[in-house]
This record gives structure tokens, C-alpha cells and sequence, in this order.
């Protein structure tokens, strides 16, 4: 019973978090090309301010669905495939 609410409330925050268009996009985007960072983001979506897409990564990273990897100073970033693959199929398609 306890690990079906932590479903439940994992979920929520999956979906939440790609209810925002911009997120869906760079969830979408990171389907298709792993590893990238904010700039790399910024560059390929264009009508993000950055401050604005850090937000969103940060949103995306706290509810699981990015994975994040620290090289330098730079952070970049790429999908958690097995939690899309188990809330948010439609972005593996």
C-alpha cells in the first residue's frame, strides 16, 4: 500500500512537471539527443531566456524525469528512460 502512494505521488509530479509546453519540449528533445546542456537546450528550443530554462531543467530533474551529470562546470542533462518508459511512455515513442 505505501509503495502505490509513492507511485501515485511520482506520477503526479511527472505529470505536472510536463504539463508546462516548454518542458514537454525539452523532454522531448533530450529523447532525442542525451547529454546535452543548458546552452545546447537554450540554442535548439530559441525562445527561452536562460534563467527560464534553468527552471524548467530544475523542475524536470526534481520529479525524475532527467538525469543529470556534472562535467566541469557544466551540467548536462538527458532522460531517466525507465521512469518516462514507466509514467511517460508517449516521449520514448
Amino acid at each position: 500500500m505505501v509503495d502505490e502512494h509513492a507511485d501515485v505521488r511520482q506520477a503526479v509530479k511527472v505529470y505536472k512537471a510536463l504539463g508546462e509546453p516548454t518542458r514537454l519540449k525539452i523532454a522531448l528533445l533530450l529523447t532525442e539527443e542525451k547529454n546535452l546542456c543548458c546552452s545546447d537546450i537554450g540554442t535548439k528550443l530559441e525562445s527561452v531566456a536562460g534563467s527560464t530554462l534553468s527552471h524548467h531543467l530544475k523542475q524536470l530533474t526534481e520529479c525524475g524525469l532527467l538525469d543529470l551529470r556534472k562535467d566541469g562546470t557544466y551540467i548536462y542533462y538527458s532522460v531517466n528512460r525507465e521512469l518516462a518508459q514507466k509514467y511517460a511512455p508517449y516521449l520514448l515513442e
